[in-house]
């Protein structure tokens, strides 16, 4: 109980004593991981006028990800691992028009597979790899898994992410950072990962000179209560660095977009200095675009108030991650908490981040993304971007819940406007409004034609005292059309 205890007062402590937020009840039951009954009532769902919505596939186990093959039937990814600490085998699925499901391929339990992308007859999945390392797996359809691209380091808080086929002919995603600020801290022994690689730490894309910042906290390796360590950026649990203090870079690294060729190849990367690029998606005029999810108030080195972001990806950019959010420097009064006052951790900073195509809501995760194409659907050129929904108190705190809905995003103006949300007068997921809508949408996919939006939702999961509770059997995949589309 000790981790336990020490790891909710730091979590709760900047707030409490602030005065100024409300402290958002968002506690389940006991930690159980049993399935549960969830209502599905279409009804629930506000869209805008003209668009409906409804149930496909249901009872699946934690599905993050959705393709489709040349005859526009969908495949989806069941994650296998999940926060929380649940282990089971991920799997590809085919989904039957009668509502059923069919499998298609089993991994080993090196989940969560995040997601699929699919290309002349094969499914490329990516494993999140939380006991092995990452890989990007190709699959044949008659269940045959072969590795493209395997030891990629996403053994931390943030996995191997969905990928994406580009004209080129490559592959393209993301890889998430082992930890919330390059610190790695007794969150992270609360996330499960510490205990188990506890010498796993972030890796930069290139050489980096750090300032010597170091954090100091108690040792939840040992039994000792009066145990403490230090521990500077990019460097093991109990590692403390030194002011000009060079760290090497190497590929494959933390936080960046990767591409591979699908014959596989040497692994090339795009961007990097990115939290985690979870979703990727390319426009109609070819442009790449990434949602990343923004800093938690959690951990040696806490972020407060950075939003998600969709970046426009620009080749060999530097995106400000540890430093910056969303392209302002984290060493100002934007950021830091009542009681943390984050500084800069690099001596010198790779490049200027851009500017965001858009900021998204603070704590939404906002993961997966498609961009419509068809003008019988509308909103051509615009990206539709789902929202998983916070994990309040593990991450910080909100006013109210954040998330669990799908919103649009113009990349022309930064502009975002809901799409798909309960309709309640407060937000939130289904089973906390008791309703039956939108629980977490994690990813949404329009089918080829462009005619129907397809919402992956994973599901229930509940924050409890001891940390996300995820319920097998609450899987929903929905989707959306409008009246008179082509």
């Amino acid at each position: 109980m000790k981790i336990l205890i020490r790891f909710i007062i730091v979590s709760f402590a900047p707030l409490l004593l602030s005065g100024c937020y409300k402290i958002k009840g968002h506690y389940g039951g006991p930690k159980s991981f049993e399935p549960q009954t969830r209502a599905l009532q279409p009804t629930d769902v506000a869209l805008p006028a003209g668009y409906t919505i409804e149930p496909v596939n249901s009872g699946l186990n934690y599905p993050t990800g959705i393709t489709f093959d040349e005859q526009g039937t969908p495949y989806i990814t069941e994650a296998g691992y999940a926060y929380g600490e649940i282990w089971l085998p991920p799997k590809l699925l085919r989904l039957n028009p009668d509502g059923t499901s069919t499998q298609v391929a089993v991994g080993d339990k090196n989940g969560p597979w995040t997601g699929a992308a699919y290309h002349d007859g094969f499914f490329y999945v990516s494993e999140g790899g939380e006991l092995e390392g990452g890989r990007i797996l190709k699959i044949s359809k008659a269940g045959q898994i072969t590795r493209l691209v395997e030891n990629l380091p996403s053994m931390g808080d943030h996995h191997t992410d969905a990928p994406v086929i580009g004209q080129d002919g490559y592959l393209y995603f993301g890889q998430g950072t082992a930890t919330n600020s390059a610190i790695v801290g007794t969150d992270n022994y609360h996330y499960g990962w510490l205990k188990r690689n506890p010498t796993f730490h972030d890796i930069p894309c290139q050489d980096i000179v750090l300032t010597g910042q170091n954090f100091t906290t108690y040792n939840p390796l040992t039994e000792d209560d009066k145990d403490e360590v230090t521990t500077g950026a990019y460097l093991p649990f109990g590692t403390p660095s030194t002011p000009n203090q060079t760290v090497k870079g190497t590929i494959p690294c933390s936080g960046a977009v990767f591409r591979v060729s699908l014959q596989g190849g040497p692994l090339e990367l795009v961007a990097w200095g990115l939290r985690n690029p979870y979703g990727l998606a390319f426009a109609q005029n070819g442009q790449l675009y990434v949602t990343d999810n923004g800093y938690d108030t959690r951990g040696s080195r806490p972020g407060y108030g950075a939003g998600d972001v969709l970046w426009a990806v620009q080749p060999g950019k530097w995106y400000g991650w540890p430093d910056f959010a969303n392209g302002q420097p984290m060493a100002s009064d934007d950021y830091k908490t009542p009681h943390d006052d984050p500084k800069f951790l690099l001596a010198k900073h790779p490049g200027t981040p851009p500017k965001p195509a858009a900021i998204l809501g603070v704590h939404s995760s906002s993961n997966g993304l498609d961009f419509s194409r068809n003008a019988g659907f509308g909103h051509v050129g615009e990206a539709f971007i789902a929202q998983f929904g916070d994990m309040t108190p593990e991450v910080g705190h909100t006013y109210g819940p954040v998330g669990f809905k799908v919103v649009r995003v113009n990349p022309a103006n930064g502009v975002v406007e809901d799409f798909a949300t309960n309709k309640t007068k407060i937000n939130g997921p289904a089973s906390i409004l008791k309703n039956g809508g939108l629980e977490r949408p994690i990813a949404v996919k329009f089918n080829p034609a462009g005619t129907a939006l397809y919402v992956v939702d994973f599901g229930i999961m509940p924050m409890t005292e001891q940390g996300p509770a995820p319920k097998q059997k609450t899987g929903v995949v929905w989707r959306i059309t409008k009246t008179g589309a082509r």
